[in-house]
């Protein structure tokens, strides 16, 4: 290609990648995609990524953790879905992919997906079993209501009471019944209830509602506070065609409210029908109220999604590095402990403890041999000391002295006699005896001849 035939610009490989993705993005802003997924993967951020495939093709698919925890049941390999989302590229890897809004299973609603995964687990444990329920009391003294405070619920309960037994005392546990941390306090009030030993029997539930409004009852905590219950419950969950796991966990399941009061009283009451139609009524204007605000919230969501893309990319790029310093940290421990363990051989081979160690053995052989050295040369010398002690006594003035001699001195200074000439007649002298002294005076001294 000559000089004149290059292009006026020359994109670097950012900026051809950002031109992608600004193309597929504006091309594909929202979209419903069927699949199966594939290489599934669930970091610690709480996000998801994985693969959506079918027979001939695949994408990758990313579910930030803002919308995987609105997800109840659980997504796993192999499972074909139905998802909601957007075109992306991941700039990076250059790779496109799929940011997803929403996913629901394919054929099967999400949350009844959820319910049944869950009612397959806790049905396996027995909490189902027929042979597990009790029947009602007769006449009981005091009834436990667990449902909301303001809900129609209890008043439809209280009513069907109040006109069916006048004298039945009623303990009422006020609780939320949808929403976050309504199923937690649910189970709490059970359990109070239940151990209090003020009741006789208990009502649980509230009023009709989509199944997302009653999830709650079909938590897993609180279908197992109705199980472990020491008096019998009584779920009154929605209508009569709405059904939850805590009605399979009660000792009697009610249609209504209304019928669970009916059930728990001895006396019928004609003006169930009235409050039901009351009840429904307030139910549809519940339901075209949600289905208001679902739709208002869905359109801020989808809003919301697109300035929070790059924030998303941002977190998927954490992700990946994240795994990459992982990886790395854990190569370099393995490298440092086998680098350590080399080292503390070397360190043993040169160890003075182990010199020390092998010298030690060689000490009492030392110790021995000095021994004998010193009692072999004390020997020697005592022989020699007694030889010259010997000799000594040989060459002693006292053995001469014991044979019969003795030692003459002067008085006046002690000087030794050792001629007679050096004395003279009357001088006095000191003898010197093997034992003791004599004091002599000289009487006469003679020469030798």
């Amino acid at each position: 290609m000559s000089v004149g035939d290059r292009p006026q610009r020359i994109l670097t490989v950012s900026e051809l990648t950002a031109l992608v993705r600004e193309r597929l993005e504006q091309g594909f802003p929202d979209l419903w995609i069927e699949g199966e997924v594939s290489n599934l993967r669930t970091p610690s951020s709480g996000h998801l990524y994985f693969t959506l495939k079918d027979q001939d093709s695949q994408i990758r698919a990313v579910l930030f953790r803002t919308g995987a925890q609105r997800i109840r049941f659980a997504l796993r390999e192999g499972l074909q879905i139905i998802v909601r989302g957007r075109v992306t590229v991941y700039e990076p890897r250059g790779e496109y992919q799929v940011v997803l809004d929403y996913l629901e299973p394919k054929g099967v609603g999400a949350l009844q997906l959820a319910l049944e995964q869950l009612k397959e687990k806790l049905s396996r444990e027995g909490l189902f079993d027929v042979s597990r329920k009790r029947p009602l009391p007769f006449l009981p003294r005091r009834v436990g209501l667990v449902t909301s405070s303001s809900g129609a619920a209890l008043h439809d309960m209280l009513v069907v009471l109040k006109r069916r037994c006048p004298a039945l005392s009623i303990l009422i546990c006020p609780v939320p019944v949808q929403g976050d941390g309504a199923a937690q306090q649910i189970a709490e009030a059970v359990r109070t209830l239940g151990q209090s030993g003020k009741v006789d029997v208990m009502i649980v539930g509230r009023g009709g509602g989509s199944l997302e409004d009653l999830w709650c009852f079909n938590e897993e905590i609180v279908v197992r506070a109705i199980a472990a219950s020491p008096v019998p419950v009584v779920s009154a969950v929605g209508h009569e065609i709405d059904y939850t796991l805590a009605d399979f966990a009660a000792d009697y399941r009610a249609p209504t409210p209304s019928a669970a009061a009916e059930a728990v009283a001895p006396v019928l009451d004609e003006l169930v029908r009235g409050l039901r139609d009351l009840r429904g009524r307030q139910h549809r204007a519940m339901e075209l109220r949600v289905t208001h605000i679902r739709h208002r919230l869905g359109a801020a969501e989808g809003l919301l999604s697109l300035r929070t893309l790059p924030l998303q990319s941002h977190a998927q790029r954490l992700d990946e590095l994240t795994g990459r310093l992982a990886w790395s940290c854990k190569s370099s421990l393995v490298t440092c402990r086998q680098r350590i363990t080399l080292r503390r051989h070397d360190l043993g081979l040169s160890s003075p403890l182990a010199q020390v160690r092998g010298a030690r053995v060689l000490v009492p052989q030392f110790l021995k041999r000095v021994e004998q050295g010193m009692r072999s040369g004390l020997a020697f010398r005592s022989q020699i000391v007694r030889s010259l002690v010997q000799a000594l006594d040989g060459l002693s003035p006292l053995a001469i002295l014991a044979r019969g001699y003795s030692i003459i001195q002067t008085v006046s200074d002690g000087a030794v006699v050792r001629r007679a000439g050096d004395l003279s007649v009357g001088e006095t002298v000191r003898a010197r005896l093997a034992e003791g002294q004599l004091i002599c005076s000289v009487r006469q001294v003679v020469p030798k001849s």
